[in-house]
């Protein structure tokens, strides 16, 4: 029998191996490579549409109806300043873009959605905060890209 006190180290020690493992799984790319959370996810989830570079047109312009926006010059296009609410709420649904697709599934919903989530047994943690992370670290990506 698991008291309170054993059950909650050992959540403990759960939450401190998926940090290890998570950690030692950055470190698996060469010394000179470094881990980018934000261009792995936009290269997965934005770069089809966008490119791989935020330019656009892609190869798959001749399939969409709205032609994507060349996403450096989001900044230039709004008297220098980066658009951050926009962005983010053009990712997560809450601003309507037609060529996304619907709010119910958007072009990458299986990724950037709660349901895409991954599940931990054994503690609490909030699926919504790590959806938000992976949103945000998309929008710092394409922050990165913006022409000067």
């Amino acid at each position: 029998m698991i008291s309170n006190g054993n059950a909650a180290f050992r959540s403990a020690i759960n939450v401190a191996m998926f940090a290890v493992l998570a950690v030692g799984s950055i470190g698996i790319a060469s010394a000179d490579q470094k881990f980018d959370l934000g261009k792995r996810e936009y290269l997965n989830s934005c770069a089809a549409c966008h490119g791989a570079d935020g330019k656009a047109p892609t190869q798959v312009l001749d399939i969409l109806k709205v032609a994507p926006p060349d996403l450096r010059q989001l900044s230039k296009n709004n008297g220098g300043v980066f658009p951050m609410n926009r962005v983010y709420e053009s990712i997560d649904g809450r601003l309507g873009v037609p060529s996304h697709g619907t709010r119910e599934m958007p072009i990458w919903g299986q990724r950037l959605s709660v349901e895409a989530a991954p599940i931990y047994d054994d503690y609490p943690w909030n699926a919504e905060a790590f959806v938000r992370a992976r949103i945000l670290a998309v929008i710092e990506y394409i922050y990165r890209l913006q022409q000067k």
